[in-house]
C-alpha cells in the first residue's frame, strides 16, 4: 500500500524589511551622499576663497605645485590648516551636539550646557594670566584639560552612576555660572588676559595652523568614532531608562562614554579655536527634521551638515569685510539666531 509522502515544505523566506522603512532608508543615504558633495564643494570654496583674492590658477598652483611664492604661502600654510581645522571642529561641534541633546533629553543643549565651554574659558584665563601662556599652541592643551576637569565635576556632581539627564544640566549650569564669575573677575583685574580672552571667546579659525589641527585631530578623531558608536544606546535611552535596560542597554556606561565623547569633542573643538555658537545647538535640529529621530542617520548627518555651516560662515566671514576678516563665531551667532528661532517656532521641531 502506497502511503503518500507529505509534501515538501519550501525553506522559510528571510523576513523583508516593508517597502516603506526601505524607500526611506534610500532616501537618507541619498541625502546623506549629497550632503558630502556639498561638504566637498564647500572645502574647495574655503581653499580658493578668503580676504586675499588669488586666482584659480594659482590656487592650484599653491596646491600642487608650491615653489615658496607669496601666493602658494598663503594657501599651504593659512587657507588649508584653517580648511582642515574648520572640517574637525565642525564634525566635532554636530556630533557633541547631537550626543548632549540625547543624553539631557534637552533640545537646548549645547557645548555650553555641561560646563565645557566654561572649563576651557577658566584653564585658557589662568595659563594666561598666572603661567604667561600666550602661544596657541601652548594654551590648547590647558583649555583641553580644563574642559575635562569640569566635564568629570559635572559628571560627579550630577549623581555619577545615578546621574539622570535633569542633574547634568543643572550641575553643568552650576558650574558654568560660577566659573563664569570667577573669569570675568580674572580678566577685569589682568589686562593681558583680557585681550587674549577678548579674542579666543569670539571663536575664530583664523589662527589656525598645523601644529594645533596635529595636536587636536587624534582627540577628535577618537570622540568622533565614539560618539558614532553611541547611536544604539542613545536611541534606547531616548525611550526611558527602564525600557532601555529591558532592551539590554547599560545605562551609566552610556551615560559615562557619551560624557567622555562631548568631553573629546568640545574640549578639543573649543581649545583649539574658542567657543563657536549654534553650530552645536542648530544642526541636529536641522538635521532631525531630515532624518527623524533615529540617531543612526542623524550623527553622520551631524558630522557631515555641521562642517558644511562653519567653513560656510568662515567664508562669508573672510569675503564681506576683505582685507579684513569677520570672525566666524560672530558670523555664525548672526546666522544661527534667525535660522533657529524660525526652527523651533514650527511645531515639529519643538521636542527631539
Amino acid at each position: 500500500m502506497l502511503v503518500d509522502s507529505p509534501p515538501e515544505q519550501s525553506p522559510p523566506r528571510p523576513a523583508q524589511p516593508p517597502p516603506a522603512p526601505r524607500r526611506r532608508n534610500a532616501a537618507r543615504a541619498a541625502g546623506l551622499l549629497a550632503s558630502v558633495v556639498l561638504l566637498l564643494l564647500v572645502v574647495v570654496a574655503s581653499v580658493a576663497v578668503g580676504a586675499r583674492q588669488i586666482p584659480l590658477d594659482q590656487v592650484w598652483h599653491g596646491l600642487f605645485h608650491d615653489t615658496g611664492t607669496r601666493n602658494d604661502v598663503v594657501i599651504q600654510d593659512l587657507r588649508i590648516p584653517r580648511t582642515v581645522l574648520g572640517l574637525l571642529v565642525g564634525v566635532s561641534l554636530g556630533l557633541a551636539g547631537a550626543v548632549m541633546q540625547a543624553l539631557t533629553r534637552n533640545p537646548l543643549a549645547d557645548p555650553g550646557l555641561l560646563g565645557v565651554n566654561a572649563g576651557a574659558a577658566a584653564a585658557v584665563v589662568s595659563a594666561s594670566s598666572f603661567l604667561g601662556v600666550t602661544s596657541l599652541t601652548g594654551y590648547v592643551w590647558f583649555a583641553f584639560l580644563g574642559a575635562a576637569v569640569v566635564s568629570a565635576l559635572v559628571y560627579l556632581l550630577g549623581g555619577s552612576r545615578g546621574a539622570t539627564p535633569v542633574r547634568l544640566a543643572l550641575a553643568g549650569t552650576a558650574i558654568t555660572a560660577a566659573l563664569s564669575g570667577y573669569i570675568n573677575a580674572v580678566v577685569l583685574l589682568d589686562t593681558a588676559a583680557l585681550d587674549k580672552m577678548r579674542f579666543w571667546n569670539v571663536g575664530s579659525l583664523a589662527s589656525a595652523n598645523a601644529d594645533v589641527v596635529r595636536q587636536v585631530a587624534p582627540f577628535l578623531a577618537a570622540g568622533t568614532l565614539l560618539a558614532l558608536g553611541l547611536a544604539r544606546p542613545l536611541n534606547a535611552m531616548a525611550m526611558g531608562d527602564d525600557t532601555a535596560r529591558s532592551l539590554g542597554t547599560n545605562v551609566s556606561r552610556t551615560r559615562v562614554l557619551s560624557m567622555v565623547a562631548v568631553t573629546l569633542l568640545c574640549g578639543a573643538a573649543t581649545a583649539a579655536c574658542g567657543p563657536i555658537v549654534f553650530v552645536g545647538l542648530m544642526m541636529p535640529h536641522v538635521v532631525r527634521a531630515i532624518t527623524g529621530p533615529d540617531l543612526r542617520w542623524i550623527l553622520p548627518y551631524a558630522a557631515v551638515l555641521s562642517p558644511v555651516l562653519l567653513l560656510g560662515s568662515d567664508i562669508v566671514g573672510r569675503v564681506v569685510a576683505r582685507p579684513s576678516e569677520l570672525q566666524v563665531g560672530i558670523v555664525t551667532a548672526l546666522v544661527g539666531g534667525p535660522v533657529f528661532i524660525y526652527l523651533v517656532r514650527r511645531r515639529r521641531m519643538a521636542q527631539l
